[in-house]
């Protein structure tokens, strides 16, 4: 394990920074408690001359708990559930998931 493995274990692993979800397969119906940190930034889109904010939900999870999530996959956090809306990204270094969620 690298430097970068152990520290995003102990992020990832604290009670101020990540928190505990279920993520359940679109296609199999598979269930796995993940842990993930939950972002909801503002997003700002250009549609003609108009800008529009809306809100987004996304979280990061470790490609270790999680090594495939696909569009369409549910994340359960406490009694919110949301959709994998589009293609999650990986980070530079391969070991953390980005997905955008959507309200299921």
């Amino acid at each position: 394990m690298n430097a970068f493995a152990a520290a995003m274990d102990r992020i990832f692993s604290h009670a101020d920074m990540a928190v505990a979800a279920v993520w359940i397969s679109g296609s199999t119906s598979e269930e796995r408690p993940i842990r993930v940190i939950r972002r909801a930034p503002d997003r700002i889109t250009d549609f003609g001359a108009a800008r529009i904010l809306s809100d987004t939900t996304t979280v990061d999870v470790r490609v270790s708990e999680l090594a495939d999530p696909r569009p369409g996959d549910l994340i359960i956090l406490g009694a919110e559930s949301f959709i994998i809306q589009g293609e999650p990204v990986r980070d530079r270094e391969r070991l953390i998931w980005t997905a955008e969620l959507v309200p299921a």
